[in-house]
């Protein structure tokens, strides 16, 4: 019997890459005291998944609330807050 070698994957998860952006962000501050920091980064994140979904899914509302576990209705806001249109 040969033993395959597992190879690490090239994407690493999302959670390490923002762990690791939390980190560099907060050694770039400083004596600078953070602030609305959850703001700042789901400012960040939240256009660029609901383009992501809203791509995956050919602009299906129905199908990218779904997705997301979302009220067709709150996403029609969020998409709607980001100015994020079919042509996004």
């Amino acid at each position: 019997m040969t033993k395959t070698v597992s190879q690490k994957p090239k994407n690493k998860p999302l959670s390490e890459q923002v762990r690791k952006a939390m980190k560099k962000y907060f050694a770039t501050l400083g004596n600078t005291s953070p602030a609305n920091v959850y703001e700042m980064v789901m400012a960040e994140v939240e256009p660029e998944l609901l383009k992501a979904v809203m791509k995956y899914t050919n602009n299906n509302q129905s199908k990218a609330a779904i997705a997301l576990g979302l009220n067709r209705a709150t996403l029609r806001k969020k998409l709607h807050r980001y100015n994020i249109t079919e042509e996004s």
